[in-house]
């Protein structure tokens, strides 16, 4: 009952990040952030469910430690020769394996796991260095001859279970050794036997579950939600692999719920529209400046006045003026203003400690109507004279001359020239 009260409190303390290169650096601050020279590294309580990178990454590890996670299996550590000290209590972890190739390891610590195979304890007998070693809370340490088996097995282990091997414990265990293999034997298929079962039996609750939680997807109130925690917590279950996973996936979804309760609200961003579905252009004054618009006639311009800030950066301003209406953005906001045919002539109003951007643009008055004879067709038509000259439009014109076209206008002389005739004219 200790055992699972412990293992529940190490889950709750649980992260969630999965072993990744920042993870590894974050946890090397000791070592300036640099992995690839790191010798020690505490991954404990971090929600890990699979051991990997850390083989590639970190050659030079001495001490890992990823006590209280979720990995179900030792793997992907034959790469750290250097690695003396492992520490893996407090996972799902079912059997010894994948240990063969850290030649170094002198200490190993697999307290409050699964492991009920005992046997696969042999994979450790190539290490020559192992001294010591933790199976304290795992089914196989209630088998008859445990002690006696591992001692016999691991003849350089110095301590088991922090308990110094003494030589006649030793040669006790090399004398039995022939008797008590095969009632560990025996005992180790009896364990794998219950385990099956208690897979089939997990699998068949968590499809009940699952089907239970899409009929009850109804809001619930504080009191009902807080009766069913208390029904959780109060379930007696056995103790295996699949309840403390069902305790820690029920820890991960409270506490995303508590996340995003306290998360605050975003509200949704309606998608600006700038252009109506019958192809009008629209208004828009999303970063709301005061602007007026103003027709002159005299210079035959309409001006736009856009009160903005007073220090603002004019690469924060943007506006494109087009025939019909002028757009573009202030601050990364929307402005779309239409030019009326006649615009409102009033006093422009000004912001409080804002200053004026003006976008001048330019509108002919007087226009015209297009139109071509209907009885011109089939003959040629000189399109050049289409319109007809006047006043109005020559003077615009005349205005509109290139200055290279202009003519420039012969200046009298003034009155104490002396035009020498040895001096050679300008050309």
């Amino acid at each position: 009952m200790d055992i699972e009260l412990f293992v529940v409190v190490a889950v709750v303390a649980a992260g969630s990040a999965p072993v990744t290169e920042d993870l590894l650096r974050k946890s090397s601050e000791h070592n300036e952030g640099i992995i690839s020279t790191l010798e020690e590294v505490a991954l404990h309580q971090r929600d890990i469910d699979k051991i990997e990178n850390i083989g590639n990454w970190c050659r030079e590890l001495k001490i890992l430690d990823l006590t209280s996670n979720v990995i179900p299996k030792i793997e992907n550590l034959h790469k750290l020769k250097k690695l003396e000290y492992l520490k893996l209590g407090l996972n799902v972890i079912e059997r010894i394996e994948n240990l063969e190739g850290c030649e170094s390891l002198k200490k190993l610590d697999l307290t409050v796991n699964f492991i009920g195979e005992l046997t696969s304890i042999e994979s450790l007998q190539s290490l020559q260095f192992l001294e010591e070693m933790y199976l304290m809370g795992n089914p196989c340490t209630e088998f008859e001859g445990y002690r006696e088996y591992v001692v016999a097995t691991l003849p350089r282990l110095k301590f088991l279970d922090g308990h110094e091997i003494t030589k006649s414990e030793r040669i006790r265990a090399y004398q039995n050794i022939h008797e008590n293999r095969p009632i560990i034997m025996q005992q180790q298929k009896k364990h794998l036997v219950q385990r099956q079962k208690e897979k089939d039996q997990s699998c068949l609750l968590e499809e009940v579950s699952k089907d239970s939680e899409k009929i009850t997807e109804e809001v619930k109130s504080a009191e009902e939600e807080a009766a069913e925690e208390k029904k959780f917590w109060d379930e007696q279950v056995p103790y295996t692999p699949e309840t403390r996973m069902r305790v820690h996936d029920h820890i991960q979804k409270k506490k995303e719920e508590r996340e995003n309760a306290n998360k605050p609200k975003t509200k949704e961003r309606r998608e600006r529209k700038l252009v109506a579905d019958d192809g009008r252009i629209l208004n828009v004054n999303e970063a709301k400046f005061d602007f007026q618009l103003t027709e002159d006639d005299e210079q035959q311009t309409i001006v736009l006045d856009i009160a903005v800030y007073r220090y603002m950066d004019t690469s924060l301003i943007n506006i494109d003026v087009n025939p019909t209406y002028v757009t573009g953005t202030i601050r990364g906001k929307m402005k779309q203003i239409i030019k009326p045919v006649n615009a409102a002539k009033s006093q422009p109003v000004k912001s409080p400690n804002a200053q004026e951007s003006r976008v001048e643009t330019s509108s002919e008055k007087g226009a015209e109507i297009l139109e071509i004879d209907p009885n011109a067709a089939g003959r040629s038509i000189d399109y050049r004279n289409i319109i007809k000259e006047n006043e109005v439009i020559k003077k615009s014109m005349a205005s509109r001359q290139p200055w290279w076209t202009k003519k420039s206008e012969e200046r009298a002389p003034d009155e104490d020239f002396v035009d020498d005739p040895d001096v050679p004219p300008l050309v």
